[in-house]
């Protein structure tokens, strides 16, 4: 009987430590969301374009991305940064990219709004982010369909 209390309260202790430690895929893609724009906020476009999913990879050269990202918001608009906040994830299931594009069978779409103050005023920004499971990867996509 002894026994089985020990087995019982082993049992209970590592099932209450893995929820304890274990986030949701759903944690885990708006934190996804969350690191790729506070990559963009600090300027680190490198590092936010490694976490594109790779069909975003081939639309964006990554020097090209890098080159184009910073020219777009920081020179046309005149911002120096932004602030951002992520909404909570929501499961999507068969989501392609663009249209006639190959389905992914889960997908995590991620409101993301972005407030920008530059020469022009202030303007925001809200775009839905896709984030997937890519190999254990998390990785970012957007949306093209028309």
């Amino acid at each position: 009987m002894r026994k089985i209390a020990v087995i019982l309260i082993v049992l209970i202790g590592g099932v209450a430590v893995f929820l304890f430690f274990h986030k949701s895929n759903e944690k885990q893609a708006a934190e996804t969301a969350e690191a790729f724009y506070a990559y963009e906020q600090d300027g680190n476009f490198s590092d936010s374009w490694e976490l594109f999913h790779p069909v975003m990879k081939e639309k964006f050269d990554k020097i090209d991305y890098l080159q184009d990202r910073a020219h777009v918001f920081m020179d046309h608009f005149g911002v120096t940064t932004f602030t951002f906040s992520v909404g909570e994830a929501t499961e999507m299931e068969d989501w392609a990219f663009e249209n006639n594009a190959d389905t992914i069978d889960t997908v995590y779409q991620v409101p993301v709004t972005q407030v920008f103050k530059g020469k022009y005023g202030n303007f925001t920004l809200t775009q839905n982010m896709f984030v997937t499971d890519v190999e254990g990867e998390w990785k970012v996509l957007w949306n093209y369909k028309k």
